[in-house]
């Protein structure tokens, strides 16, 4: 397993779509399993591809206590969104930024598994927020841009000087 190193906000790469995954193979299964060990250790409840510079539609969650549920979600599709619902949100994109965000209350999705096996899930709470969140990603989208612009650059500048304190 390997740590993949995760693009932080205003990085251009995660402004790119994500292509579908043509094929679920032992490649895809790998580019998984390291994107859980990268989630895990970040520490966060959710990672998508694009985040970790690969292009195609995988996101991976786990909002379990002890870590010992992940999901993987290749390929979702959102099916049907209902009621909405305000919640905080954070990104390992964005870090150390917390912002209140309004997405669907309750979501139905569809995707391929790790076998390549089609499911569907519906659900709400949370997870709910969380794969729309993760979603976003596949389409280039970050919870910065459900902000204000005023409210985003602050947060773009911020980062930029918490990277320069980092590095001297």
């Amino acid at each position: 397993m390997a740590l993949l190193k995760i693009l932080e906000f205003p990085d251009s790469r995660l402004r790119t779509k994500a292509k579908p995954v043509e094929q679920v193979d032992d490649g895809i299964r790998q580019i998984i399993a390291d994107m859980l060990d990268t989630m895990y250790k970040a520490p966060g409840i959710g990672l998508a591809a694009t985040q970790v510079n690969i292009h195609q539609q995988i996101i991976v969650i786990d909002i379990s206590e002890a870590k010992n549920k992940p999901l993987c979600l290749i390929n979702p599709i959102l099916l049907k969104q209902e009621g909405r619902q305000h919640s905080e949100e954070g990104c390992l994109s964005v870090p150390d930024i917390f912002e209140e965000v309004e997405r669907a209350e309750s979501i139905m999705v569809e995707a391929l598994n790790q076998q390549g096996e089609s499911f569907s899930l519906t659900t709400d709470g949370l997870l709910a927020v969380c794969i729309q969140h993760e979603m976003d990603h596949l389409k280039g989208k970050l919870f910065v841009d459900y902000l204000s612009s005023l409210k985003r650059e602050r947060i773009r500048k911020k980062l930029k000087k918490l990277k320069k304190e980092k590095s001297s």
